[in-house]
């Protein structure tokens, strides 16, 4: 690793570096040096734009540090997440599903700086596996049952209460009803404990693993709220069903439909997810050729508006604002 000498002081040669930049970020925390252009990172960001025009002052070292003629600036940031930031605003970000704290790196820096741009387009690639919209869940979850384990981790190979911490921490609310519903699918005292693997994988941009007091009774809501939609969805919605009106067998309709009662009462437990257990009932209906074509097209109509409706409620369990508000709000952040 390269090193070279500022202000008499050894720092780590860093990347990106251009030689012809001019301007130098310096990083405290393992002091690394970034040689830039001054016009790329004013384009992108007010923050440094306005930073640039300020003279460092003595509690930053010299006032007016320079290194080969280039203004010095020392930074507060971890120089991987600063790294990362600089490069995306150079050469685009990289997203990808497989690294969630690349993602975070960037969108930590992107908030702080006020790098709109890549502060949406994180976002919106969290909100891809974090959904705001019921396909997108959908997706994501069958995206997960046929994904292979990565070190010996579950797709999405990252935990919802990093994804809740982070969503917190630079207030992306749009983030958190989907992270919040798919963490109550995890036993509180484990959460508690934090000694879950992907609670415990080492990275400098990992968020924090701990469940903030705030968000303990929002958990609590969720996780309610998710098993009293299964108990309902079995008990009433399904246990009540009647046969159509317009039903071509109902001796055979009605068994059929106890039947899937019986299935469903026996198959699920508190960590099961209500919107795929429903998905699954109706493709179960579907199949069963015992049920006319008149029960099993209602049943999926039905169960279709059930869903939609759960999802559209999942925000106002935990008080959010609901999710055409939060995308309106995301547009203009």
């Amino acid at each position: 690793m390269a090193t070279l000498f500022i202000a008499d002081k050894e720092v780590i040669k860093g990347d990106p570096w251009f030689d012809d930049g001019n301007i130098v970020l310096i990083t405290e925390e393992n002091p690394t040096a970034f040689r830039l252009h001054r016009g790329v990172l004013s384009r992108h960001s007010e923050v440094f734009r306005d930073m640039f025009g300020i003279p460092q002052g003595p509690q930053t070292h010299l006032e007016g540090e320079t290194f080969q003629g280039c203004q010095v600036i020392y930074m507060y940031d971890i120089p991987a997440e600063l790294s990362t930031l600089i490069s995306a605003l150079y050469d685009g970000p990289n997203f990808d599903t497989l690294d969630f704290f690349y993602t975070a790196g960037i969108l930590r820096l992107a908030t702080k700086y006020f790098v709109g741009r890549l502060r949406l387009q994180a976002i919106q690639h969290l909100s891809q596996t974090w959904s705001y919209t019921l396909k997108g869940h959908d997706e994501m979850v069958q995206t997960a049952l046929v994904s292979p384990l990565i070190n010996d981790f579950t797709y999405p190979y990252v935990h919802p209460l990093h994804v809740l911490n982070l969503a917190r921490e630079v207030n992306a609310g749009i983030l958190i009803p989907s992270a919040l519903y798919f963490l109550s699918l995890y036993p509180l005292a484990d959460i508690l404990e934090g000694n879950h693997p992907k609670l415990l994988t080492n990275h400098p941009s990992k968020p924090s693993s701990v469940l903030s007091l705030g968000d303990i009774p929002l958990y609590t809501l969720m996780f309610q709220y998710r098993v009293q939609v299964i108990l309902d969805f079995v008990r009433r919605f399904c246990g009540d069903k009647v046969t159509s009106p317009k039903c071509g067998n109902v001796a055979s309709c009605g068994p059929g439909f106890s039947r899937l009662v019986s299935q469903l009462n026996r198959s699920w437990s508190v960590r099961t997810g209500p919107l795929h257990y429903m998905l699954q009932a109706m493709q179960q209906v579907s199949h069963d050729l015992t049920i006319c074509d008149t029960c099993r097209k209602e049943f999926a109509e039905d169960a279709s508006v059930l869903r939609e409706q759960v999802w559209r409620k999942l925000p106002t369990i935990i008080s959010s604002p609901d999710w055409a508000a939060m995308e309106i709000e995301l547009s203009f952040n």
